[in-house]
């Protein structure tokens, strides 16, 4: 009975980590706890620890049995009891590689959990960044619409005398359609931004794990420091992952070198022989002997020394990628900010400027509706761009200081 009295309490208990809006921090936070991404790379970072106590151990032993001198022809063929040769054997043999080669084994399973460590930072640095832009993108979707929202309602209160102002001849019947044309016009707009609104929530919702996301709190402001964040290249969690592949490539070579040395074994075996005979005990050593290194030890050490070459270039081609694109988008950042400021300071306000003018002369019978139309078309354009050209910019340091700054930040 109590069971089904706490089953709607434990049916909301998943919908209850979600309760509540989300500011800009607290998302970050979500997401990087719920990441589905990041929880598979943590796992595969646990799945190399898990292989490092096996690195470099001696291979498990071999059991062999047998029979040894069994004659098959001659007077005593077949009959074993009458030979005193024929005997039962029962061994145990044990390869022990050579001591570099064990060691060299161990720095490859050090430099897997190095890497997959690393794998792990840079997939978490995706989140993080997605996340923000997800985050910034919804808030200034909401902005735009409450923005359009407000041009639109400004022009319906104007279109909303045109009526009045037919009925006393001060405007023509003709007027009152343009006016209706414009408000669908620009509720053609509104629903898509309704539709931009609900596209950045499905994409907050993906890198959260929220289902219908609230965002709450002021956007945050990321200033850029070039200087800072080209300083903080070589430790970005690409080129860590990068140098943590190296690392991995300089143990295989360590590996293949150590090839070129002998391997051990040993091996003791317990014969039984017919019962009117003494039994035996047999023991011996195995030494490899690596006297063909020229076509296989060398072609190996060869191969393992031009991969960890590659991987060398391949960090430095990285970083100079990393770096070309630190400063196009520092140069982009700078332009988006000027013509965020110019749309500020110079579009909005004459946009606002037509606006009364062109409303004031409607009023003294001097403009159109569709002038006064045009205005409000104008300042919704005027608005719109400002808060996309804002938007431009918070994306821009939101990406520049998550993206390019070092991981140990």
């Amino acid at each position: 009975m109590r069971l089904f009295v706490c089953a709607p309490l434990l049916a909301a208990i998943p919908g209850i980590a979600f309760a509540g809006p989300l500011t800009f921090d607290a998302a970050l936070r979500q997401a990087k706890h719920d990441a589905p991404s990041i929880r598979a790379k943590t796992l595969g970072t646990d799945a190399a620890r898990s292989a490092r106590g096996a690195a470099g151990t001696l291979p498990d032993p071999t059991l062999a049995v047998g029979v040894d001198s069994f004659p098959i022809s001659g007077p005593l063929a077949f009959e074993p009891q009458r030979d005193n040769f024929t005997m039962a054997r029962v061994g145990v043999s044990q390869d022990i590689p050579n001591l570099a080669k064990r060691h060299a084994l161990q720095a490859r399973a050090d430099s897997d959990i190095k890497a997959a460590e690393a794998d792990t930072a840079v997939e978490a640095r995706t989140v993080e960044v997605g996340t923000a832009l997800a985050w910034i993108n919804l808030a200034y979707a909401e902005r735009r619409l409450a923005a359009l929202d407000e041009v639109l309602s400004r022009l319906e209160r104007v279109v909303g005398t045109t009526t009045s102002a037919v009925a006393s001849g001060n405007a023509r019947p003709a007027q009152t359609l343009a006016g209706q044309q414009a408000v669908a016009a620009m509720q053609d707009r509104r629903s898509e931004l309704v539709s931009s609104v609900a596209r950045a929530r499905a994409t907050l919702t993906r890198w959260t794990g929220d289902p219908a996301p609230e965002i709450a709190g002021p956007i945050p402001e990321f200033p850029v420091d070039g200087t800072e964040l080209r300083a903080g290249l070589d430790r970005h969690p690409t080129i860590q992952m990068i140098d943590a592949q190296a690392g991995q490539a300089d143990a295989d070579v360590r590996v293949a070198d150590a090839g070129r040395r002998s391997d051990f074994g040993v091996n003791v075996a317990y014969q039984r022989r017919d019962p009117r005979f003494g039994d035996y005990v047999s023991a011996g050593v195995t030494v490899s002997l690596p006297f063909f290194t020229r076509n296989r030890q060398n072609a190996g050490i060869a191969a393992a020394q031009a991969n960890a070459g590659r991987v060398l270039a391949e960090r430095e081609a990285a970083r100079r990628a990393l770096a070309a694109d630190l400063d196009a988008d520092i140069a982009d950042h700078v332009m988006h900010h000027e013509q965020w400021m110019r749309a500020q300071g110079t579009l909005q306000p004459l946009a606002e400027q037509r606006v009364r003018l062109e409303t004031a002369s409607y009023g003294a019978g001097r403009a159109s509706l569709v002038d006064v139309a045009d205005a409000y078309a104008a300042l919704a354009d005027a608005t719109l761009t400002v808060l996309d050209r804002e938007a431009l910019v918070a994306a821009d340091g939101a990406r520049l200081t998550l993206t390019y700054r070092s991981e140990n930040r």
